[in-house]
């Protein structure tokens, strides 16, 4: 690493910890994820076991909940203890009886599997989710395989040096979901199109204050301010640092019955595609979020 890769790691595992009193907490990495024990979600989870779930996902961006067994409607009841539940475009476009449910799945005849490459969900929105929380229930054979990498994207911005922060301090860049919907999935057009927005390229989370690096491969189209070329450019510069840099990065391994859940806010992850011609099937909920400020 470069010294500015160095010195952010230091800042970043320099941070100030404080112990949990009702769940356990295993960091995956120092940089990023984490396994919380100790509960069942399928139970009524206590407001001090909110608090502390919260607690940790704001300080790990990504935390594991192993072997639970949750029906539909305790799924959907987990994820709306922490907000309103966010209605995916594909959903709407198709006119899912049961919106709030994204089924995450891959067989033999899939084309493609959701999330094959780094990306945050839905930025297109004009108010991208605050977290998603996926539920894998049917693994690949063997039980291995579909494992997710997941990026802290607070991290990817103070990989930068002081002039690159500057230089992108007040550029904005267009999100827009015809790049997956139907340049990857081949889905057809809703009527008026899928969602397109523009977001600062730099953001400041809403709950920690921690500027955030927000623009990924998977939806953004441009950086408003600048030529197309330079815009490519940048973009490209940007993208390799999340791509190039294994120190942002945990693999998660999955397991039969894990929920995982993360922080879209501060995160991008992307879905390993190594179990063909294998299947595996999951089911997310996501957590509707706030406008995108800088």
């Amino acid at each position: 690493m470069d010294k500015f890769a160095l010195k952010a790691v230091e800042t970043w595992n320099e941070r100030p910890r404080v112990a949990y009193e009702t769940i356990q907490v295993k960091p995956l990495t120092h940089t990023i994820g984490a396994e919380i024990g100790g509960i069942d979600l399928s139970l009524e989870v206590t407001e001090q076991q909110l608090g502390e779930i919260r607690r940790a996902l704001l300080e790990h961006l990504v935390v594991v909940f192993r072997d639970q067994t949750l029906t539909q409607a305790q799924h959907k009841a987990f994820g709306a203890r922490f907000g309103p539940l966010h209605l995916h475009p594909l959903n709407l476009a198709r006119g899912d009886e049961n919106p709030e449910i994204l089924e995450v799945k891959a067989t033999k005849n899939s084309k493609f599997v959701a999330g094959e490459g780094w990306h945050s969900d839905v930025t297109c929105d004009a108010e991208p989710p605050m977290g998603s929380l996926l539920y894998i229930t049917q693994m690949p054979q063997q039980g291995i395989g579909g494992d997710t990498l997941f990026a802290n994207m607070y991290l990817a911005y103070d990989l930068l040096s002081e002039r690159m922060k500057a230089f992108l301090d007040g550029l904005t860049a267009v999100h827009d979901g015809a790049i997956p919907y139907i340049g990857a999935y081949g889905t057809e057009a809703p009527p008026g199109g899928y969602p397109k927005n523009e977001h600062p390229v730099v953001t400041r989370h809403p709950e920690t204050g921690r500027k955030v690096l927000f623009v990924n491969r998977g939806f953004t189209s441009r950086i408003v301010q600048l030529s197309a070329y330079e815009s490519k450019s940048v973009l490209e510069m940007l993208y390799r640092i999340v791509e190039l840099t294994p120190s942002l990065v945990c693999r998660m391994p999955w397991t039969p019955n894990a929920l995982v859940f993360w922080d879209n806010r501060c995160t991008q992850h992307h879905s390993v595609w190594d179990y063909y011609p294998f299947s595996r099937y999951g089911q997310r909920v996501t957590v509707t979020g706030k406008r995108p400020s800088a």
